[in-house]
């Protein structure tokens, strides 16, 4: 029987040999050297250390070799492979350092600047409108008043002549309150401070009272449910309806600058007599009137649009506060917010004001007029 073959030729392939080696260490070096990133490097060391490496590539060659060339050829590689991984690791540190060095030069921040912690929010038009419009009154002597928004029935309709069988108390307008029995509603108007602040108050009085008000109305671009009226009361000795027509034109002013006012009669349970105030069509100045060649969306052609109610004080209503109406008159008037807020910024849809997008926000009040 004869024993193992000893003679074997030691010639190598190729990848194996020492100048080859060699070679795939230079290169992988030099392709560390050129990295200036860590994306960069990374995709040196994929390319020098990974699994399709040609160090990688080469050592998959060692089981071709005769068992006693094995030995060798291995620690050739993983020489080889050492020195990779150390210029490697070295090269790492170098590109690491530069970056974080590049990175505190290029974001730097300027600690003494003023800065935002949080981002910047925007007042919502229909509050800086409120208070707007509170402004002009306080500017005049009136005070700003408040009332509960869930509100006695009596308060929000009998007290201001607003008979039961009136179709405002029905449900399909009016939001009441559970149990039914307590007859308590979310207010329809701001009217109820009015009166709460003649029976809690000596005349005489000059308020007004801003706030929410809710109605059974179907949200949509011209009404929704919870919306805000401002309105205003006037109690005193010898007020007339001319001093009423003074003040809204005052108020008009303030809000829309020079534009002319009208009245129309109209009626409403709490005022006798009544009317409603017209703003002058800010679009067409009345020119599309009678004028088919130029016609106006914003006042049907008609020039003029219906800005809020007003009239004096109903005798009724100030028996019902315990005010002398001998002695005593009034006058009162109210106005949508929105709607003020629609005519100031021409803004087309009243869905947008409770989106709560800031950037409607920013918009309308920055471009207040």
């Amino acid at each position: 029987m004869s024993g193992p073959n000893t003679n074997y030729d030691p010639v190598e392939t190729t990848p194996l040999q020492v100048e080859a080696l060699e070679q795939m260490v230079a290169e992988a070096k030099a392709a560390f050297a050129q990295a200036v990133t860590v994306a960069d490097l990374k995709a040196a060391r994929i390319a020098h250390t990974g699994d399709r490496s040609p160090l990688a590539l080469a050592n998959r060659e060692i089981g071709a070799l005769p068992p006693q060339a094995r030995k060798e050829a291995g620690q050739r590689i993983g020489k080889a492979r050492g020195e990779v991984n150390q210029a490697l690791k070295v090269r790492d540190e170098e590109v690491r350092a530069a970056e974080l060095q590049r990175v505190l030069v290029e974001e730097r921040i300027d600690v003494s600047l003023p800065t935002e912690i949080q981002p910047r929010g925007a007042v919502h038009p229909i509050t800086g409108l409120m208070d707007r419009m509170g402004e002009v009154f306080v500017a005049m002597g009136w005070e700003v008043a408040e009332g509960p928004e869930a509100e006695a029935e009596w308060v929000n309709f009998d007290a201001l002549n607003i008979h039961p069988d009136h179709p405002a108390r029905q449900m399909q307008d009016t939001l009441y309150l559970e149990p039914l029995e307590t007859n308590t509603l979310l207010r329809t108007h701001t009217s109820p401070v009015q009166m709460r602040t003649m029976l809690d108050r000596e005349v005489p009085i000059y308020i007004v009272c801003p706030g929410k008000v809710y109605r059974a109305d179907e949200l949509d671009a011209t009404h929704v449910p919870v919306f805000h009226q401002i309105e205003g009361l006037c109690v005193d000795k010898g007020i007339t309806f001319a001093h009423l027509r003074g003040t809204l034109e005052h108020l008009a002013k303030a809000m829309f600058g020079e534009v002319r006012t009208r009245m129309r009669p109209n009626y409403f349970p709490f005022t006798e007599p009544s009317a409603e105030v017209d703003l002058e069509c800010f679009v067409c100045h009345g020119e599309s009137v009678g004028n088919p060649d130029r016609p106006c969306r914003t006042c049907n052609s008609e020039g003029w649009i219906e800005w809020g109610g007003c009239g004096v004080v109903n005798p009724r209503v100030l028996r019902a506060a315990g005010i002398d109406p001998e002695v005593y008159s009034g006058f009162a008037f109210g106005m949508g917010i929105e709607r003020t807020l629609m005519f100031r910024n021409d803004a087309a849809d009243m869905r947008d004001m409770v989106e709560g997008d800031i950037r409607f926000s920013r918009s309308l009040m920055g471009g207040a007029r």
